[in-house]
């Protein structure tokens, strides 16, 4: 297939994905804006307070973190200046909110694909959550500890920015959606680009021998790095069939979804959340050290877990296709 041909279909892949996002937002935000002029968001954000407040972060965003674990991380980037003026973000405020969604968003969907290689679906979703809730707080401890990135936002995109009556939304909204697919277009583009030229695979050769520090070994490996470069549906889509076939340890599975599920689409979602001024040391290179080290410490625990408990609670397909007692992770 020529060059030609295959950004073609990626063309049609990504417009086809787009279609089905604008599907979800679109509604979802209208009614958020609508709900917003009525009093609803601010009578229910204080339900949000005690979370958000100990990030340091407006409660209001509460809402928008939800809707970025249901629906993903565009769910919730398209609603953050409708429910909180730019005017009253730091570069801290978005920082810490980006770490929040990019460890944990779009679960229904990413954590369906988990399951289906293996682990668990409560303790694997449970681990991302916390994860994203450690490296968050851990960030603003150092911001608060040394004022780092509390100058205010200045992000180069600011989607859904506050506006004056429904005529300046709506005119708003569909800005941010054709800049949204801008933004889609050009991601895909350059991850096919990257793929094409090999240097997708550099950069996988480049990570593999640092997942070896958190635990990751064997064939397990391979599929870490693409759900780390390309996300959670490349690497654990690809994992599931090999995770079928029994030729991985479910340890080793379950190291590779605990990994992927703390640093997956490093290059894409990194990108569009720093389009929106968060900061790059800390939700790119912070994010891939905190997933080394964060995995590494969770698996050194599990792995002292005896094979019943591993079973039961965080790789139950392990006792479907293993005889009681049994765990194949040597």
């Amino acid at each position: 297939m020529s060059v030609i041909a295959v950004f073609r279909q990626k063309t049609l892949d990504l417009l086809h994905v787009y279609v089905g996002l604008a599907r979800l937002i679109i509604p979802i935000a209208i009614a958020a804006e609508a709900l917003a002029r009525m009093g609803v968001i601010t009578a229910i954000a204080p339900a949000f307070d005690p979370v958000m407040s100990f990030y340091g972060l407006p409660p209001e965003l509460g809402i928008a973190w939800l809707m970025g674990m249901l629906l993903g991380l565009w769910g919730a980037i398209t609603l953050i200046f409708t429910l909180v003026p730019v005017s009253e973000l730091s570069v801290a405020d978005i920082t810490i909110f980006s770490a929040l969604l990019l460890f944990a968003h779009a679960l229904p969907i990413e954590q369906a694909i988990i399951r289906r290689a293996g682990p668990g679906l409560l303790a694997t979703t449970l681990i991302r959550v916390a994860g994203g809730m450690i490296y968050a707080a851990i960030l603003r401890g150092i911001s608060a500890a040394t004022g780092w990135l509390e100058q205010p936002l200045q992000g180069t995109w600011q989607p859904m920015a506050e506006t004056q009556g429904w005529g300046g939304y709506l005119i708003g909204l569909t800005e941010t959606m054709a800049w949204m697919l801008v933004v889609l277009l050009l991601l895909g583009w350059l991850v096919e680009a990257l793929q094409i030229t090999g240097i997708m695979d550099l950069l996988g050769r480049l990570i593999d021998p640092v997942l070896r520090l958190a635990g990751i070994g064997g064939e397990a490996r391979q599929f870490a790095v693409i759900g780390t470069l390309l996300g959670v549906a490349f690497g654990g889509g690809l994992l599931i069939r090999e995770a079928q076939s029994g030729r991985i340890p479910p340890r080793q599975i379950l190291a590779a979804c605990i990994f992927m599920g703390f640093s997956h689409s490093l290059i894409e979602d990194t990108a569009i959340v720093m389009a929106l001024g968060a900061d790059g040391l800390a939700v790119l290179w912070g994010r891939l050290l905190f997933a080394l080290i964060a995995t590494a410490l969770v698996m050194r625990v599990i792995n002292r877990l005896p094979p019943s408990v591993f079973e039961a609670w965080l790789f139950p397909a392990a006792r479907s296709k293993a005889g009681p007692g049994q765990d194949r992770a040597a």
